[in-house]
C-alpha cells in the first residue's frame, strides 16, 4: 500500500445494518466494519456511532489526509440533493439531509445515491460491467433495486430517482406491496420476499405433496424453496419457474426501453443459479421483439457480495474525481 495514495470511504446503509470500509483506487477493501442501522431511532446517534467506527479505520489507513471523500449508498438516496427521502425501511422518516450531516461530522466531501445505483457504479468500475457503456444492474435481495447506465452515464432523471424498475407494474391489480401500497410490482414477485409469498400462495392453492409443506410458515423463505428445488420438488421448481417468468418479462420491457449490452444480476436470489437464470433468460427472449433478440447478456455480478456494497459506494468518490 502506497502511503501517499488517495483512498475513499464507502458506506452502505441498509434497513438492518450499515457496512463501511476504506477502499483504494483498484477496488481493494483495505479496512471494513459494520454496525446496526435499525437500533438508531435518531439520525444523530447513527452518525455519531458511524464516526466512532470509521475514525479508528481512518487512523489505521494513514489519517484523514489520505481520504479523498465519502461515497454513500442508501435506500431512496438522492444524488442531486444528498438527501434520503421517505425511505420505507429505514428508522428515520421524512427527508433526511444525510450528505450535509456526514460532511459536517467528517469534514470530507460526500456523495450519496441509492443503493442499487451505487452497485451499478461499482460494477462499472470494478466488476462485470467494466468497459461497458450501456447496461442495467438489478439487485435481487429483500427487494428489487436497479441502476440503469446509458452512454456511460447513470440515469438519475430530473429529480434523482430514475431507475426504479422494482416498482414497475408487471401484473395489473396483482399482489399488494406492503411498503408502497401499490399492486403488482416486480418487487412483489421477483425479490426474496416475493419468492416467499409465491410459495405460500402455491401451497395454499395446490394439494400436491411437497417438501415445503413440512417447513414452518414463519421460517419459509427463498432458501427453503431453493433447498427443495435442488431435490427436485415439483412445487419448488414451479415457484422458480414462475419467478423467472415475471423477471424475464420485466427485463424484456427494460431491454426495449434502453437497449443495454448486458443485464447484471446481483444479490441473494442469484445464488439459485440456473433455477432462476434459465427461466428468466427464456421468458426475456420470448417477450422481446426480433430486433432485440439474442443480443443482451444476462450476467451474474463478479463482485464479492460482502464487499460489493462498500465498493459501489466508494466508487462514487472516484467517479466525481474523474
Amino acid at each position: 500500500m502506497n502511503a501517499n495514495e488517495p483512498l475513499a470511504i464507502g458506506i452502505d446503509i441498509g434497513g438492518t445494518g450499515t457496512k463501511f470500509g476504506i477502499v483504494d483506487r483498484d477496488g481493494n477493501v483495505l479496512f471494513s466494519g459494520e454496525m446496526s442501522t435499525k437500533k438508531h431511532k435518531e439520525i444523530g446517534s447513527f452518525i455519531d456511532e458511524l464516526y466512532e467506527h470509521l475514525h479508528v479505520l481512518i487512523d489505521k489507513a494513514g489519517g484523514i489526509g489520505r481520504m479523498r471523500g465519502i461515497g454513500m449508498g442508501a435506500p431512496n438516496g438522492n444524488y442531486y440533493s444528498g438527501t434520503i427521502e421517505y425511505a420505507p425501511n429505514l428508522p428515520w422518516k421524512g427527508i433526511i439531509p444525510l450528505a450535509k450531516l456526514v460532511t459536517d461530522k467528517f469534514q470530507l466531501p460526500v456523495k450519496l445515491t441509492n443503493d442499487a445505483n451505487a452497485a451499478a457504479i461499482g460494477e462499472m468500475m470494478y466488476g462485470a460491467a467494466k468497459g461497458m457503456k450501456d447496461f442495467i444492474m438489478i439487485t435481487l435481495g429483500t427487494g428489487v433495486g436497479s441502476g440503469i447506465v446509458a452512454n456511460g452515464q447513470l440515469i438519475y432523471g430530473h429529480d434523482g430517482f430514475a431507475g426504479e424498475l422494482g416498482h414497475t407494474i408487471v401484473i395489473p391489480d396483482g399482489r399488494m406491496h406492503e411498503g408502497t401500497g401499490k399492486k403488482g410490482s416486480l418487487e412483489s414477485y421477483a425479490s426474496a420476499t416475493g419468492v416467499r409469498l409465491t410459495a405460500l400462495e402455491v401451497l395454499e392453492n395446490s394439494q400436491e405433496d411437497s417438501l415445503l409443506r413440512s417447513a414452518d410458515k414463519s421460517t419459509l423463505d427463498s432458501k427453503v424453496v431453493y433447498d427443495a428445488a435442488i431435490k427436485g420438488d415439483k412445487l419448488a421448481l414451479e415457484i422458480f419457474e414462475f419467478t423467472g417468468k415475471i423477471l424475464g418479462l420485466a427485463l424484456a420491457n427494460a431491454v426495449m426501453f434502453s437497449s443495454p449490452e448486458a443485464i447484471i444480476l446481483f444479490g441473494g436470489l442469484t445464488k439459485s443459479g440456473d433455477l432462476i437464470l434459465k427461466p428468466t433468460r427464456m421468458h426475456m427472449e420470448e417477450n422481446l421483439i426480433q430486433v432485440f433478440q439474442n443480443k443482451v447478456k444476462i450476467l451474474v455480478s463478479h463482485l464479492k457480495e460482502s464487499d460489493a456494497a462498500i465498493l459501489g459506494a466508494s466508487a462514487l468518490v472516484w467517479e466525481s474525481n474523474q
